[in-house]
């Protein structure tokens, strides 16, 4: 894995990701690249003592690497859009839903990708909780 990115990294998520399987590592990394060119002021830090979370002006997603498979946690409130159907679990969850990864699976990365810009977006108008509350 290359250990020079072009953002600012939190040693303790390089930790994270390096304790895990080859092919996890890489979904990781993917997602965290992702994350981060979404937006440069992304950063990333360690919550839950052990679990990689991507924060602007709140929660935007967080990692956790499962036996067979990787969960992206989106802190999106379930109001922003999933027009390609990445969204695995949680669909109705109040708070996060889950796009998770399993072995040899791509990354849709413009569908990632544009969710992770909403949460952002929303995150900065207030966040999901604030806005889920106004009229569409």
């Amino acid at each position: 894995m290359n250990d020079v990115r072009p953002y600012e990294t939190d040693p303790r998520v390089d930790d994270y990701i390096k304790t895990l399987p080859e092919w996890q590592q890489s979904i990781c990394q993917q997602v965290r690249d992702l994350i981060h060119a979404a937006d440069p002021e992304v950063t990333e830090t360690i919550k839950r003592t052990v679990r990689p979370y991507f924060v602007l002006d709140g929660n935007v997603c967080a990692l956790l690497a499962a036996k067979d498979h990787v969960n992206v946690f989106l802190y999106d409130g379930a109001i922003v859009p999933d027009p390609e159907g990445i969204i695995t679990a949680g669909h109705h969850n109040k708070t996060a839903r889950t796009v998770a990864f399993r072995e040899g699976e791509t990354i849709n990365t413009p569908a990632l990708t544009a969710m992770f810009r909403q949460i952002i977006a929303n995150n900065r108008a207030g966040g999901w909780r604030k806005l889920k509350d106004q009229p569409r």
